[in-house]
C-alpha cells in the first residue's frame, strides 16, 4: 500500500546545534526558518524536529516542563507557527518529537505529585516504598546512578529511568494517558504532520519491579522490565484510536529493546499502532572482542555483523511492517566516523558509500543534520569540552569505580559520545562555521573550514550533491521504495551487496566498506544495465575501489 511517509526522506534537526539567529550561541527556531530553503534544495520531504518545548535542559530538551510552550532559548510559539507555515509553503512536512515516557521534574504535574501522598497528581508518576532501607530495587539509570530518587518529605522513592531530573510517567493511570492524548491532538490541530516518539517502548513497566541482572557496572539492568512491557501495545492502540487515526500523519517509535516480533506489532501494516519503529541492533552492535562496556568502545563494528542485522530486519519485516533506515541521529556518533572512514583521503567517498548503502534499502531513510555534508566526530581531547549528561556522568562513574582508565574512557568518549552529533552545523568557513556570531554552547568541530555547506552546495561532486541525487532517484524509481530486498554476497568480509526486485526490474547495489580494492564480479556480466549512481566516475573491471559504491538497474532479465 502506498503511503506518503514510505516515499519520503526525513531530515532530523537538532535545534540547539542547527542555526543561531540572535547570537546567543544556541540554535533557535528562527535559525531553522532561515535555512528551510537549504533543505528544500537538498530534496528532503519531512523535517523531524528534536524537542523545542519548555525545559530546564538537564537532557537537552528531552526533559520537558511544558508540552505546549516553546523554550525561551529557541523562541516563541509565534516563531514556531511561522516556521511551520513556511515549511508547508515549501512543501515540507514537520514531525515533532514526542517525549511521554517521562517529564522534567519541573513539570507542573510532578511539582504537584511530590507535594504529598494524597495529592491528586501523586499517581501521575511511579512512587514506591524503599526496601531494607534502600531503593525499591537495584535498577541503574540510563545515564548513570540509581534509577530511584529518595524523597525525604514522603519517605518514598520515585522512578527516573534516565536521570533523577526525568521522572517516569505512570501510564497505568488513565488520567495520564488522557492528558497525553489531549496534548497530542492540540499539536495535530495546529498542523504538524506527525510524531517521533521518544523511548515509547518503555511506557509499560512489569508489575512488581524486580531486581535486574548486574552485567557490568554496579547497578542492575532494567531492560527486561521496562522494554516492550505487558501493556505497551494496548496503550499504543488506544493512542491510535484516540489521536493518530484521526489525522493523516507519520509516526515512528523509538523502541529501545525492540525485537523483530515486537516490531511487527508496533508497525504492522494494518496501521493500528505506529507507521514504523527505530531499532538499535545495528548501531549498538560491537565486536565480541572489543572490550566494550555497554556501548562504550573505540573499536569499529565489523561490517559483517552490521550487515547480518540490517539484512535480518529487511527480510523479516517484508510485507509485514515498514523499516526506518538510519546510521546516525542525535544519540549516535557521526556515521562516517563510526561505520566508514573519516580520513581526509577517503571521507567523501566513504560518506557517499554509506549513503548509497542505506538509501537503496527498503524503508524510509533518515538524514541527520550534517550527515549530508559528511560531518565527522569532533574528537575533543578534554572531557571539559563535552556537554552531554550521559557522557559526563558515565565518564566519571566508570573511572571512579575503577572500571576503566581515564585515558581509555576518553578514547571511548571520542568514538561514541552523543556530543559527536551535537556539535554545531557547519554552514560555511567563517568564524564558528556560520552557526553563531556569539559563543557556541558547545565547541565547533575544527574541520568546518574544509567541511561546510557553502562549499559543498556549489561543488558538483560534493557529498551534499550526492545526497541530492540519491533523494531524487528515490522519487523517480518506484523500485527504490517498494522493491523486494534480496541479500547478496553474505559471506563477503568487505562488500555489502543486495538486490531490489519489482515487476521484472532488478536494482543491484554493492558497497565496499574497506579502503582497499576488493574483487567484485556482480556487474561484469550485466547486459543493458543502467548505472543509477556511483561515487566513482570510472570503474575497474571485477573490482570495487576503496569505499566504492555502485547501483545498477536492469530491466527485463
Amino acid at each position: 500500500m502506498k503511503k506518503w511517509w514510505k516515499e519520503s526522506v526525513v531530515y532530523q534537526i537538532y535545534p540547539r546545534s542547527f542555526a543561531d539567529s540572535n547570537g546567543d550561541g544556541v540554535g533557535d527556531i528562527n535559525g531553522i526558518t532561515e535555512h528551510l530553503p537549504y533543505l528544500k534544495e537538498l530534496g528532503v520531504d519531512v523535517i523531524w524536529l528534536s524537542p523545542v518545548y519548555e525545559s530546564p535542559n538537564r537532557d537537552n530538551g528531552y526533559d520537558i516542563a511544558d508540552y505546549q510552550s516553546i523554550m525561551k532559548e529557541f523562541g516563541t510559539m509565534e516563531d514556531f507557527d511561522r516556521m511551520l507555515s513556511r515549511a508547508h509553503e515549501l512543501g515540507l512536512k514537520f514531525v515533532m518529537d514526542l517525549v511521554v515516557n517521562h517529564t522534567s521534574d519541573k513539570h507542573a504535574w510532578f511539582i504537584e505529585s511530590r507535594k504529598s501522598k494524597d495529592n491528586p497528581y501523586r499517581d501521575f508518576y511511579i512512587w514506591k516504598e524503599g526496601k531494607d532501607g534502600k531503593a525499591p530495587n537495584n535498577w541503574g539509570a540510563w545515564f548513570g546512578g540509581s534509577a530511584w530518587t529518595y524523597d525525604e518529605e514522603s519517605d518514598m522513592y520515585y522512578l527516573g529511568c534516565f536521570t533523577k531530573y526525568q521522572p517516569d510517567l505512570n501510564w497505568e493511570n488513565e488520567k495520564v494517558r488522557q492528558e497525553v492524548y489531549d496534548m497530542m491532538s492540540w499539536w495535530c490541530d495546529k498542523g504538524i504532520d506527525g510524531f517521533r516518539m521518544d523511548v515509547i517502548s518503555m511506557i509499560s513497566k512489569v508489575p512488581g519491579y524486580p531486581d535486574g541482572e548486574v552485567i557490568k557496572g554496579i547497578y542492575g539492568d532494567f531492560g527486561p522490565y521496562v522494554f516492550n512491557g505487558p501493556r505497551v501495545h494496548e496503550f499504543l492502540q488506544e493512542m491510535n484510536k484516540e489521536v493518530l487515526s484521526k489525522y493523516d500523519i507519520m509516526t515512528v517509535g523509538e523502541t529501545a529493546g525492540v525485537t523483530i516480533d515486537e516490531a511487527k506489532k508496533y508497525a504492522q501494516l494494518d496501521g493500528n499502532e505506529l507507521n514504523m519503529v527505530f531499532q538499535f541492533e545495528h548501531v549498538e552492535y560491537v565486536a565480541p572482542d572489543s572490550g566494550a562496556i555497554g556501548k562504550w568502545t573505540d573499536v569499529k563494528p565489523p561490517m559483517k555483523g552490521i550487515r547480518a542485522i540490517l539484512n535480518k530486519w529487511q527480510q523479516e519485516l517484508e510485507g509485514v511492517a515498514w523499516n526506518s533506515l538510519y546510521f546516525c541521529n542525535h544519540d549516535q556518533p557521526r556515521s562516517v566516523s563510526k561505520f566508514g572512514d573519516d580520513s581526509d583521503e577517503y571521507r567523501e567517498v566513504s560518506a557517499k558509500m554509506l549513503a548509497t548503502c542505506l538509501h537503496m534499502m527498503k524503508g524510509t531513510p533518515y538524514v541527520y543534520q550534517g550527515e549530508e555534508l559528511g560531518m565527522t566526530n569532533a574528537y575533543f581531547s578534554d572531557i571539559e569540552d563535552y556537554r552531554d549528561v550521559e557522557t559526563i556522568t558515565l565518564y566519571h562513574e566508570y573511572i571512579d569505580n575503577n572500571l576503566i582508565s581515564q585515558e581509555k574512557m576518553l578514547s571511548y568518549v571520542q568514538a561514541v559520545s552523543r556530543d559527536n552529533a551535537r556539535t554545531p552545523m557547519q554552514w560555511d568557513d567563517s568564524e564558528n562555521a556560520g552557526f553563531t556570531t556569539g559563543t557556541p554552547w558547545i565547541k565547533v568541530n575544527p574541520n568546518y573550514v574544509k567541511i561546510n555547506a557553502k562549499e559543498q552546495v556549489s561543488r558538483a561532486d560534493s557529498v551534499f550533491n550526492y545526497y541530492k541525487k540519491l533523494i531524487s532517484l528515490r522519487k523517480n524509481h518506484e523500485i527504490i521504495v517498494h522493491g523486494k530486498f534480496v541479500p547478496l554476497l553474505e559471506d563477503n568480509d568487505d562488500i555489502y551487496a543486495y538486490e531490489r526486485q519489482l515487476d521484472g526490474t532488478r536494482l543491484i547495489v554493492a558497497c565496499n566498506f574497506t579502503k582497499k580494492e576488493v574483487k567484485c564480479e556482480l556487474f561484469d556480466d550485466i547486459e543493458g544495465g543502467q548505472e543509477l549512481i556511483s561515487n566513482y566516475e570510472e570503474h575497474k573491471a571485477r573490482v570495487l575501489q576503496p569505499s566504492e559504491a555502485r547501483v545498477m538497474m536492469v530491466t527485463g532479465t
